[in-house]
């Protein structure tokens, strides 16, 4: 068999990601972490990322109305052989149960970035510059 020379997550990769996902939202949704920063707090689940072995799941999460997301990713870190833990009914399926590490989700704030880098009169200009040369 011979191996995939790309970089790009297969689709059991993803598959499983996304399984890790939802069952750790139902985790922090039924309130079994018993921490008062998580308990107070709303998080949003974007992404799971495995491994290729599916040993390792990386959760990108944004705390929403709170202004310092590392205290409540150090929280969740802090928690995460817990969750890990009360994932196995739902991940039952799976050979090896993934350790779980969740990172701040920067992606928001990168989109924010490109949607006031579109909207700058600069680029503006240029794309009306661009309209009136395809007009001709």
């Amino acid at each position: 068999m011979t191996r995939a020379t790309s970089s790009a997550p297969s689709q059991r990769m993803l598959r499983v990601g996304e399984q890790v996902r939802a069952a750790i939202t139902q985790v922090l949704q039924r309130g079994e972490v018993r921490d008062p920063l998580i308990e107070k707090t709303v998080i949003s689940i974007s992404e799971v990322r495995m491994s290729p072995d599916l040993k390792h799941a990386t959760a990108y999460v944004t705390p929403l109305g709170v202004p310092d997301h590392a205290a409540v990713i150090e929280a969740l870190n802090r928690n995460a052989r817990f969750i890990r833990g009360r994932l196995g009914p739902q991940l039952r399926q799976m050979k090896y149960m993934p350790e779980v590490r969740f990172r701040d989700d920067t992606s928001f704030d990168n989109y924010k970035k490109i949607d006031e880098l579109l909207r700058s009169p600069e680029v503006a200009r240029d794309l009306d510059d661009t309209d009136e040369e395809q007009q001709k």
